[in-house]
């Protein structure tokens, strides 16, 4: 049984086929410089075989998410995902036969390169009920199989080049038909290379290239010279799923496209070199970013000094008449009260950072000013009132946040105030505050210790941490079914 596929002409006009059926058998390689037309080749057997069978599209620069427009595949942002995630997603994939696309443009190369890997093998470990046929197609190989160490470490290198490595060589049993794309042939590793029984050559110039294209097609060394002659869009082909033989094929046309606009040339603007250097250089200084000092801490106040300002408030007359009981503040009115000494203690700049004890001196001194003689608060209801402040927990009595409160229960009260913040994010869907945040919220200046801070809460319980794969920090608090949103990296 055969599945050709047309995927151009040769020079004479006669259609040049892939046949699918083989090639899930054989594998296929495809090399040319950028620019050479690998990613119309990739998309034109893509296209023409989206109706035969499943596919898998590595796409490390986001060109082959049209797909999804015409053909129906399912763009995966790798970026988006966990890593628990993303393997639940592979194993889905596998299940229900779905023609996907795993978009990484949205990382950095280490990332994309471990994304691939935890994706492919997710794939390469299905059950044995799940190999289905699939082509799984990686673009820009040499990335994640490189024939040398680069700057990424070298974990994440030996993750994607053993995953590139199973998937070209030990694929074929489960199904999984590897055609792999890269620039150049000295930059892929030959373990992945090697496995590969079809090729496309495509236009390169470097005398190394041209040999190593030459001899996988059977060339002399004397005929290299014609893959330096190709044209964008010819490609010379071999192997048992395309000519027996040497073949040169154009490739056809194509339905979708990348979304990256190519601008068209255009002549510079005409104005003279004065006007020019008047718009580049005009307010320059008002472009300067401005570069973040963090603000000095405010020096502590001698407790002498302190005590010189208690004792140095004017007492009004009416404290020393006693009020009759009629005219006594309702206990509401002292709540309001004492809850607004704190909201104001809390807007202050620094104040997370000073001692308790100060706080607490401080927070008399303001009650005895508004004449609040009643309802007195003691040292611990302070502190665990002032970091609901510092929190903006203004509604504490309110069925939500007693849900909140008593989740955090555990907690004592220094470590109160940050919990708050993340839970209040949560209820709001909001972005997860960041760790300057919450350093600000907690009272230091340590990033380490903020990161042990939400440690000690996922090991209590009370939280759940969760980073995809581009760095972004969510939280979710499990017995509440609150989460945050994604903190942007």
């Amino acid at each position: 049984m055969s599945a050709p596929i047309q995927i151009g002409v040769d020079p004479g006009g006669s259609p040049i086929a892939i046949d699918v059926e083989e090639l899930l058998a054989t594998r296929l390689l495809v090399q040319g410089n950028s620019g050479s037309g690998k990613s119309h080749l990739l998309r034109r057997i893509l296209e023409e075989s989206a109706g035969i069978v499943q596919q898998v599209v590595i796409d490390p620069e986001g060109d082959f998410v049209t797909l999804a427009d015409v053909f129906g595949h399912i763009v995966v942002d790798g970026a988006a995902y966990s890593a628990a995630e993303l393997t639940r997603l592979a194993a889905r994939i596998r299940e229900h036969r779905a023609s996907v696309v795993l978009a990484l443009d949205g990382l950095e190369i280490e990332a994309q390169m471990r994304c691939a890997a935890l994706f492919l093998n997710a794939l390469f470990d299905a059950p044995r009920e799940q190999w289905f046929p699939a082509l799984v197609v990686v673009d820009e190989a040499q990335m994640f199989a490189p024939a040398a160490a680069g700057e990424v470490s070298d974990e994440a290198r030996r993750l994607s080049l053993a995953a590139m490595t199973n998937l070209m060589c030990r694929g074929r049993k489960r199904g999984l038909a590897g055609i792999v794309a890269t620039q150049r042939l000295a930059k892929l590793a030959k373990n992945v290379a090697a496995e590969a029984s079809n090729f496309l050559m495509g236009r390169t110039f470097l005398d190394i290239d041209m040999a190593r294209a030459a001899d996988l097609l059977g060339m002399e060394r004397r005929q290299a010279e014609q893959i330096r002659d190709l044209a964008r869009g010819q490609f010379l082909g071999l192997g048992p799923a395309i000519s027996r033989r040497p073949v040169a094929v154009r490739v056809g046309t194509v339905r979708t496209g990348a979304r990256v606009l190519i601008q068209k040339m255009a002549p510079p603007p005409t104005a003279s070199p004065d006007e020019l250097h008047a718009l580049l250089h005009n307010d320059l200084h008002l472009d300067d970013a401005p570069v973040y000092q963090p603000e000095p801490l405010p020096e502590p106040v001698d407790a002498e000094v302190l005590m010189e300002q208690i004792a140095a408030v004017p007492l009004g007359e009416e404290e020393e008449v006693e009020q009759p009981q009629l005219f006594a503040p309702s206990r509401h009115e002292i709540d309001a009260a004492v809850n607004e000494i704190l909201v104001d203690m809390a807007a202050e700049e620094g104040c997370t950072f000073q001692p308790p004890a100060m706080l607490f001196q401080d927070f008399s001194v303001r009650c005895r000013m508004q004449r609040l003689t009643a309802g007195h608060v003691d040292m611990t209801q302070f502190r665990r009132r002032f970091a609901m402040a510092v929190a903006g927990v203004t509604e504490p009595d309110s069925q939500n946040w007693k849900d909140v409160l008593r989740v955090a229960g555990p907690l004592s009260d220094d470590l109160l105030a940050p919990f708050l913040v993340i839970a209040r994010a949560a209820q709001e869907s909001a972005p997860c505050p960041d760790d300057d945040e919450l350093a600000r919220i907690y009272g230091t200046n340590s990033l380490g210790r903020i990161r042990r801070l939400l440690d000690h809460y996922e090991k209590s319980g009370l939280i759940v941490v969760r980073t995809d794969f581009s760095g972004r920090r969510s939280v979710a608090i499990p017995e509440l079914g609150l989460a945050t949103a994604p903190l942007e990296a």
